[in-house]
């Protein structure tokens, strides 16, 4: 009686059949700032894998595009939990080995493989399951690069699926400490590389050939390649590891060129992840990549200008010269403002006041920086937005001409070596040699460095021969200026010693010392 009443109560079902029923959880590959295998064997590997054709690359890419936005479902969980058991993970058959009717539905069932993501943590588990993973995506980068045919909706759901599943995945904390007090020294340092990369680039590498096949359907296709998607996928620019960046950058502007429905959000995207960088945090890896694809996305920029391109100018990009961090993507950064006033020369004035609000006042290498990227800007302006700020200009320029650091005077003085800024100059010498005549004259006297007495000379020899009159006038006023600085410093003598004789007679007493007159002051000319 008993056992037949125990017989019809339910058994609980066992672990094992609960994950051969939902799939179970999958497990993300760890990010960890160990060192990890070289590459180079998976390289030689891939290329005699793929196909000959190289992906295409940013260069070739269009100038504009870009988004996604579907919750993948993971499959399967290969580590070992307990007495659970794994479903089995084996090899299918390759494409050559089944009809034409067959190879769609063997393109999904290999889609469906990958999704299995494996712990690369620890190099020495589940090495068949990866070596079978690592052959199978190598066949499905194979496969979409050859296809003929229009992809379905349910294989672009399945790619995406399987692209989402192993590339957004938890990233670890950085290791790294005082990150932005350090970005000289990073530059020096080895970047930290993920050990599950000879996976995720033929990832990479199959999701770049999908994106770009002419038999995607970006009409189709954006439904699954949404905001979702693209928040996500910026969100990896912040890898540490540069061979991902780099891979990112060039799918992000492939993107960019097919979707043109999703552009303007990708711009807003970029344009908060900039914002972010610039006022909270000051800690992100990708942006030298991502100033490298909006170079040339403005590239494409049609005219007239709209406001909102002019806005991220000046919201966005003129506020990265900001960051302790500039060196890591000053040249990116500066070719994203060039690319902007050789649009728009009216923009010239905007971007030259834009440097002089964020000019660096104790950093020598970056003032250096500004001078270069100021000497881009210049080629590019016309007379008339260089009279509306060339004021403010030269008055900084005056005062780098008076560094006692040999570079930024040096680099101020190789101005004179442009061409197209010389003739500026001399066309408003009225105006500048005035400004910077104090500077010039101070340095070819008294600068400490030889090279940047003989730069004065030459610069003031530039002057006097095409302007003799106006030359000895700014001589002249120097002069003055000079003598009136020397008498005002005797009366100011003068008025310390009588205080100090004043003081020492009246040491013994506690009576206050009245001075009779004000100390003058020296007021500068111009």
């Amino acid at each position: 009686m008993i056992k037949q009443i125990l017989g019809r109560l339910p058994k609980k079902p066992s672990k094992s059949s609960e994950n051969r029923e939902f799939g179970g959880p999958s497990i993300a590959p760890s990010n960890t700032s160990s060192a990890s295998k070289s590459t180079s064997d998976f390289q030689s590997n891939r290329l005699g894998t793929l196909n000959n054709s190289s992906p295409p690359g940013l260069d070739s890419a269009p100038h504009l595009g870009f988004s996604h936005g579907m919750k993948p479902t993971q499959v399967g969980n290969p580590k070992l939990n307990g007495s659970s058991v794994p479903p089995p993970y084996e090899a299918l058959p390759t494409f050559r080995d089944v009809p034409n009717s067959e190879k769609q539905n063997l393109f999904i069932r290999k889609l469906n493989l990958c999704c299995v993501v494996f712990d690369f943590a620890d190099p020495t588990k589940n090495l068949k399951e990866k070596d079978i993973k690592r052959q199978t995506l190598l066949e499905l980068v194979d496969y979409i690069t050859s296809a003929n045919g229009k992809f379905t909706e349910t294989v672009m759901q399945e790619v995406i699926k399987v692209v989402s599943v192993n590339l957004f995945r938890p990233r670890t904390p950085q290791t790294r400490e005082n990150k932005v007090l350090e970005a000289f020294d990073l530059e020096e340092e080895e970047p930290m590389m993920d050990p599950a990369w000879p996976h995720l680039q033929i990832v990479y590498e199959f999701f770049l050939r999908f994106v770009a096949s002419p038999e995607t359907d970006a009409k189709l296709a954006k439904r699954y390649v949404d905001h979702s998607f693209v928040l996500k996928l910026l969100d990896l620019f912040d890898s540490e590891d540069p061979r991902e960046r780099e891979y990112l950058k060039t799918i992000l502007h492939r993107i960019y060129g097919k979707f043109m429905v999703h552009r303007p959000f990708i711009r807003k995207a970029i344009n908060n992840i900039f914002f972010r960088f610039i006022f909270e945090t000051e800690k992100h890896n990708g942006i030298a990549e991502l100033l490298e694809v909006l170079g040339s996305i403005i590239n494409g920029f049609a005219l007239p200008l709209k406001e909102e391109h002019k806005l991220f100018l000046v919201r966005a990009l003129i506020p990265l010269h900001k960051p302790k961090c500039l060196p890591m993507y000053h040249q990116q950064l500066s070719y994203c403002i060039t690319q902007f006033v050789e649009k728009d020369c009216k923009l010239a004035d905007t971007v030259i006041r834009g440097l002089s609000k964020y000019w660096p006042i104790t950093n020598s290498s970056k003032e250096v920086m500004f001078l270069s990227e100021l000497e881009e800007v210049l080629e590019a302006t016309q007379p008339a937005e260089f009279q509306r700020c060339m004021v403010p200009l030269f008055r900084q320029i005056a005062r780098c001409l008076s560094s006692s650091h040999f570079q930024v005077a040096e680099r101020a003085l190789y101005l004179w070596n442009n061409d197209h800024i010389e003739n500026l100059i001399r066309q408003n010498r009225k105006v500048i040699l005035p400004i910077i005549f104090p500077a010039l004259e101070k340095n070819g006297r008294n600068h400490w460095n030889q090279v940047v007495q003989s730069l004065t000379v030459n610069v003031r020899k530039i002057f006097a021969d095409i302007d003799p009159e106006l030359f000895e006038e700014c001589l002249r006023q120097f002069q003055e200026n000079e003598e009136k600085a020397e008498e005002i410093k005797t009366k100011q003598e003068a008025t310390w010693k009588r205080l100090e004789e004043i003081a020492a007679t009246k040491a013994t007493s506690s009576e206050a010392v009245l001075v009779p007159w004000a100390i003058p002051t020296l007021t500068s000319s111009g």
